[in-house]
């Protein structure tokens, strides 16, 4: 999936139906807010991002991008003013992968799309965590505790795999709620918690690799 995100609806909708033409799923957003909400409940492939976007330092949401531990790996294609050479050099100063001169034509937009989607490619993500005895394999979706298979529900395994993913890092009960379960959280909710001391049972020993903070949440 390419997320566009332009204020400009024309040459928006133009790169969604062009990226579709040529065999690539696509969606749109019209501002920074939506955007950055939707990016810490799914991960898009690549996105398109304006230099200019409205209400917002696009260079500042750039460096935001790159600095969360949760989708700096997500490849960004900026777009700015081909005139502006300052503006080209912040851009990738910021941390895009690359940059597309404004205007630009539609075909070389789905080729330094390719381009980059190839470089990424050659670095695959990671598959295999480990973090004491627990071992937890994407691809075949299985976890071992001292290379002893254990059955994980749906939920405990991608819990544990955000945990494992991101050693150290504390996550809220809200953010893990909204992620895993995709649902707007209350305060009254305890799925979270719930699920978390499944899963330390289900880890035995290893269980209390899952760390409770106070008043906050729970990291690996």
């Amino acid at each position: 999936m390419i997320w566009c995100v332009d204020h400009d609806a024309q040459r928006r909708n133009m790169e969604i139906y062009t990226l579709r033409c040529v065999g690539m799923d696509a969606k749109g957003y019209d501002n920074a807010e939506s955007f950055w909400e939707d990016l810490h409940k799914e991960s898009p492939e690549l996105i398109l991002m304006d230099a200019a976007l409205p209400g917002v330092d696009s260079f500042l949401l750039m460096k935001r991008i790159r600095q969360s531990c949760l989708v700096n790996d997500i490849p960004v294609i900026m777009e700015a003013k081909c005139s502006d050479e300052l503006e080209i050099v912040r851009c990738l100063d910021s941390g895009a992968d690359d940059c597309l001169g404004n205007p630009f034509g539609m075909m070389e937009m789905v080729s330094r799309v390719k381009a980059v989607l190839r470089r990424v490619q050659r670095h695959p993500i990671e598959d295999v965590y480990q973090a004491g005895g627990i071992g937890l394999f994407l691809k075949e979706r299985r976890v071992t505790v001292n290379q002893d298979p254990i059955q994980l529900s749906y939920k405990e395994f991608e819990l544990l795999k955000v945990l494992m993913e991101h050693p150290g890092e504390v996550f809220t009960r809200q953010w893990l709620y909204e992620r895993i379960w995709n649902s707007t959280y209350s305060l009254k909710n305890r799925t979270v918690d719930i699920h978390v001391q499944t899963l330390r049972k289900k880890l035995g020993t290893c269980g209390s690799l899952i760390e409770s903070v106070k008043y906050i949440g729970y990291r690996m």
